[in-house]
């Protein structure tokens, strides 16, 4: 798997490893199960899914899952993806955000999806991980 960045979003690339030749359009499915990890090296979960902003043509947010075993009892986030930084030597995303705090994080289990579009839902979901203005971090 090799990533290469195209105006902010990560992407794995289909040219040659550690070679970006520029503009690269590849599916939103090639980073589905990529790893999430924190500043602390903590394994968050997994890329489940990609939701996309059809109105501006960009994605909105990676669908992260988390805390279950071998798929059962996943707990599911919506991440912002500008929150989201690919760690390209490591064939992963960081997000920085403490372990304790995305398990605190708005939820929701594989059956019962929110309504992302749902302007109230989105307001939430960014203000969460919006890094604060104080010296504390998400």
């Amino acid at each position: 798997m090799n990533h290469a960045s195209i105006g902010g979003s990560s992407l794995k690339s289909s040219a040659g490893r550690g070679h970006n030749t520029g503009s690269a359009l590849l599916s939103a499915t090639s980073i589905v199960g990529d790893d999430v990890c924190n500043l602390k090296q903590d394994k968050l979960g997994k890329i489940e899914d990609i939701m996309l902003d059809l109105e501006n043509g960009t994605i909105r947010y990676a669908v992260l899952s988390s805390g279950g075993f071998l798929g059962m009892g996943d707990r599911f986030y919506a991440v912002p993806w500008r929150a989201l930084r690919q760690d390209q030597g490591n064939k992963r995303f960081t997000l920085d955000i403490d372990t304790e705090r995305l398990k605190k994080a708005p939820g929701f289990d594989k059956d019962h999806w929110p309504n992302m579009a749902d302007s109230a839902w989105n307001s939430s979901i960014d203000s969460y991980y919006t890094p604060r203005s104080d010296s504390t971090q998400i």
